[in-house]
């Protein structure tokens, strides 16, 4: 049967409704499945993302106090802390390779991965006893004392020294007990013969009298007699700022650093920019000459008056210096007395 050409219009048109109807039907599931795949994606990145930026998981930081450091580097690492060292002398040669504190402290609730601060002793500072034999007394004593500066219980400690006539110079260590390589396991006491020095020596006394400030100065530091100075006003008669007198000969020969009586006459007025006179301390008496200096000290610039070796006891030292300066004497470096110029 044959279509007129107005019915196959109208069928064309109706099958074009039918499609249109079909495929509107079929969008609605379309866009459903695409919000689904846009929804899991995104779950699918949230749960990523925030699985990658998660901290690490947190632990108890393990108490190794005490313990040998291996034994607390295989507690740390199981829980993945990382340790930071720091050495430190201790008293006690038992404590050499154990830790002395952490921080944080043990049972610290911290992350994975944090740095751990643990101080492990080295020992003592010291495990034997060294050879101080030909050693300068008073050098080994104030490196011994600085050695254990802040230490409650010092490792080596030097008992009175016994002294001896010998031809080595005054103050040298000529035995020790016990002796060189000793094992220090608890603190030692080291007993040490030092020399004083040759027994009979002599010296001829230097003629002082006469000289001024600086020609005095200049002598007694290279002379082997202690002067013990007395000053007194210059009398009319009397040259400013000389030796007026000395109570020994200077023809006569005396033991190495007997003690010379001399007086000095200062002047009625002093000069504006350099002052004269004298100064004194008390010290000990010492076995043995040591060597001690004279320094004054102005607006931070030293300078040193006079070097030489002294007994000890009364200590009287002419100097030359600007006034306001202090007045430094030290033995060993070690300051011991200290006086203001007015």
């Amino acid at each position: 049967m044959k279509l007129k050409p107005k019915e196959i219009a109208e069928n064309l048109k109706n099958e074009s409704r039918e499609t249109l109807f079909a495929i509107n039907n079929n969008k609605k599931p379309f866009f459903v499945v695409v919000i689904l795949a846009l929804v899991l994606m995104f779950v699918i990145c949230w749960i990523t993302f925030f699985a990658t930026v998660r901290g690490p998981e947190q632990v108890m930081v393990p108490n190794v106090e005490g313990k040998e450091l291996t034994t607390a580097l295989l507690e740390l690492q199981v829980k993945e802390l990382y340790p930071k060292i720091q050495l430190k002398y201790t008293d006690n040669p038992d404590d050499a390779g154990k830790i002395l504190s952490q921080n944080p402290d043990g049972g610290s609730i911290v992350k994975a991965g944090r740095r751990i601060n643990l101080t492990v002793s080295r020992g003592t500072i010291l495990d034997h006893v060294e050879n101080y034999i030909g050693q300068n007394f008073d050098e080994v004593k104030i490196n011994l004392q600085t050695m254990f500066t802040g230490s409650t219980r010092p490792l080596i400690v030097l008992a009175e020294p016994s002294y001896k006539a010998d031809q080595s110079d005054a103050g040298t260590i000529l035995a020790q007990d016990p002796p060189e390589g000793t094992i220090i396991s608890n603190p030692v006491t080291v007993k040490l013969i030092v020399s004083r020095g040759p027994e009979y020596e002599n010296t001829k006394v230097p003629k002082i009298t006469g000289l001024d400030f600086k020609a005095l100065i200049s002598t007694i530091a290279n002379s082997k007699i202690v002067f013990d100075f007395t000053t007194h006003l210059a009398s009319e008669n009397e040259k400013e700022g000389t030796v007026t007198s000395q109570e020994k000969d200077s023809s006569q020969y005396l033991p190495n650093y007997s003690r010379v009586a001399a007086e000095i006459a200062l002047p009625k007025k002093q000069k504006d920019d350099e002052l004269i006179g004298l100064f004194t301390a008390q010290l000990p008496n010492y076995p043995y000459a040591v060597e001690m200096s004279l320094e004054s000290s102005k607006n931070g610039v030293k300078n040193t008056i006079v070097t030489l070796k002294h007994t000890g006891g009364d200590v009287t030292i002419p100097y030359i210096t600007e006034k306001g300066s202090e007045l430094i004497l030290s033995i060993a470096g070690r300051t011991v007395a200290r006086q203001m110029v007015e």
